[in-house]
């Protein structure tokens, strides 16, 4: 193979890409990994509800993911972002920012979401730390603390009784009070659910800690927390380009081997599950390098 030659590229080098890569380089695959060095959790000070890492800063678990990873020999690390991919007569061409050119029979992109944030003074410097998204990453440091919720209704209704159960302090806040139904309404009203239907105009915070939200009427309410189910994008746009489908909620549809819908390009992480945890990153991840080794293996023995 050319140096420039690999068998496997995976574009993203966080908790899915790592353990993409560590099941491909235990299986002998010649793999780049290209990785910009920005995951999403960056934001976030502590990773929790991740056996053996619970309360472990998330840079430091993937530090020694990768330096484990690292172990491997047939596996290469580039820091670039990836920008450009193509298919080619053996798999795939990708180009990157930085004016590398790759071929590669097999892609899998580890790429995360991007999360689009409110224009709010403060929202963003509470993200990941007092302004949240899961209950299971994050409520149990804020169980029975005075606690809001920011979403479209069917999400609020899926995350009050899971944020309810840790925390007896619950408001909802609601943009448009005709999300909800007659029923909806009545039920929050008899589990005495606050509804706040004001907009955030600011969040009060010391260094990320929220202490308070400002509303748009000039009124305020002291709050330790607030979960957001915010709108989001792939982070890469290449796998669309490549003609891979993203299904109704904006994730890559995948199959069960986490395959796209493009032969020869699979998917892990947060880019093709709702299920945004590291231990599930973990998981499709390993699943993908697995799928991909066997693919590469069934290949290579028919040819012979």
């Amino acid at each position: 193979m050319a140096t420039n030659t690999y068998e496997v590229i995976i574009i993203g080098g966080s908790y899915a890409g790592l353990s993409a890569a560590m099941a491909l380089g235990r299986s002998l695959r010649k793999v780049l990994l290209i990785d910009s060095g920005k995951p999403c959790n960056r934001f976030t000070p502590y990773a929790h509800n991740f056996l053996t890492q619970d309360g472990i800063p998330p840079s430091q678990i993937a530090q020694k993911a990768k330096a484990q990873v690292q172990q491997y020999p047939s596996i290469d690390f580039l820091t670039d972002k990836a920008v450009h991919a193509e298919k080619s007569a053996e798999g795939f061409t990708l180009t990157t920012e930085n004016g590398g050119a790759f071929e590669a029979k097999k892609l899998i992109f580890a790429t995360g979401i991007r999360d689009i944030l409110p224009e709010v003074p403060g929202f963003a410097a509470c993200w990941g730390k007092s302004i949240v998204h899961c209950p299971y990453c994050h409520g149990y440091e804020f169980k029975g603390k005075k606690t809001a919720i920011l979403a479209k209704a069917e999400k609020a209704l899926h995350l009050l009784p899971l944020i309810k159960n840790l925390t007896e302090e619950v408001s909802l806040l609601i943009s448009d009070p005709n999300e909800y139904t007659d029923e909806q309404l009545r039920q929050l009203k008899a589990h005495k659910i606050p509804l706040l239907t004001e907009n955030i105009k600011e969040v009060v915070h010391t260094d990320g800690k929220m202490t308070t939200l400002l509303f748009e009427d000039g009124s305020s309410q002291a709050f330790d927390a607030l979960y957001a189910a915010l709108p989001f994008e792939q982070h890469s746009h290449m796998p669309e380009a490549l003609g891979c489908q993203l299904n109704e909620l904006g994730y890559l549809e995948i199959e069960h081997t986490q395959k796209t819908t493009v032969e020869g390009v699979y998917a892990c992480g947060d880019n093709s599950s709702m299920m945004r945890a590291l231990s599930n990153a973990v998981y499709t991840g390993n699943v993908a390098g697995a799928m991909i080794n066997m693919e590469l293996a069934q290949e290579q023995f028919l040819i012979a």
